[in-house]
């Protein structure tokens, strides 16, 4: 494997040929390698979306890879800085991601909101539109948690 940063995560989806097409079309990712068996089962894949490097992997159940579809969920939040929240979650939507939360303004100064990807990955799309204080987001959190 090339270069890989220090810590790089690494999605299991259940096609990652499919996934990479899709983060290639919508979060304009550009593919660094792809190492496949025989069978064409990706064990290893990596892309690079404006620097960061994303690593992915084809389910596979017995060595303990299971996607988020297969799981019903996932853990994990991956959060995107975008010029355009609003028309990239659009092209998401268009490749098959849904919207979980819609994109807003939101208290802490960003522009965001939720999709999951067809792969069951959940992405923060958002924009900093505003600089808030430490001050000014515990308050903010503190009235939108009540």
């Amino acid at each position: 494997m090339s270069n890989l940063p220090i810590l790089t995560p690494r999605l299991v989806c259940p096609s990652a040929a499919d996934a990479i097409s899709f983060y290639c079309d919508v979060f304009d990712a550009r593919e660094l390698e792809r190492y496949a068996m025989p069978s064409g089962h990706i064990v290893h894949a990596a892309v690079s979306i404006r620097g960061a490097i994303l690593s992915l992997a084809d389910a596979k159940e017995e060595w303990g890879l299971r996607s988020p579809l297969e799981l019903e969920g996932t853990a994990v939040l991956l959060t995107l800085l975008c010029d355009d929240p609003d028309a990239t979650a659009e092209r998401a939507v268009e490749k098959g991601a849904e919207i979980v939360i819609s994109i807003e303004d939101r208290y802490y100064g960003h522009r965001e909101g939720r999709i999951r990807d067809p792969f069951g990955h959940l992405w923060i799309l958002s924009k900093v539109i505003a600089k808030r204080t430490p001050v000014e987001i515990q308050r903010g959190t503190d009235e939108f948690g009540g």
